[in-house]
């Protein structure tokens, strides 16, 4: 009985200090419109890739993660001939107010971070990176993907050659499956 009364003359203050801490807790954050930008890629892709003048084939899938902040991408398919498969990640950076993303493949270079604008329509990402090439020398590429339209998108990927100009090295189109 004592164990009783101790709960009912407690359970009032403690639902009122859970309460009061609820009321000072900062509320969780949402997507941003920028996020929806992003969630835009999600779904599984067909693409067609052009990679130094070689054509090949393979399968994206795009899946919003983290509770709608990042987009978390797996390709599979072939380049320059053998079997290819890569991952990223791409998300908001509200403090720096640029998109961010990582990218990591099976052609055992190292992993490229990107960060980036969008176009004021919303229809064009274009990132930048500076890493190695084929040959281990840095240099500086852009990243741009489009969205054509609701099942089309491409991305290209130039890079600054020893002339000083931009030169595509990949191409892929995109294809959303049904």
């Amino acid at each position: 009985m004592n164990t009783l009364v101790l709960l009912t003359v407690l359970a009032p203050s403690l639902a009122a200090a859970l309460c009061f801490a609820a009321a000072q807790s900062p509320p969780m954050p949402a997507p941003s419109s920028e996020h929806t930008l992003l969630s835009k890629q999600a779904g599984t892709w067909d693409a067609d890739l052009e990679l130094m003048g070689q054509k090949s084939k393979g399968v994206e899938t795009d899946v919003m993660r983290c509770a709608g902040f990042w987009l978390v991408t797996d390709f599979k398919g072939e380049a320059m001939g053998a079997p290819y498969e890569g991952h990223g990640t791409t998300g908001w950076d509200p403090a720096r107010k640029k998109y961010v993303g990582t990218w990591a493949d099976s052609m055992g270079g190292p992993m490229t971070i990107m960060e980036g604008t969008a176009s004021a329509d919303g229809k064009v990402l274009t990132c930048f990176s500076e890493g190695p090439d084929q040959t281990g020398k840095i240099v500086k590429s852009k990243h741009v993907t489009t969205l054509v339209d609701a099942r089309t998108r491409t991305y290209v990927i130039t890079s600054v050659g020893a002339d000083g100009k931009e030169s595509a090295t990949l191409k892929i189109t995109y294809t959303k499956k049904s």
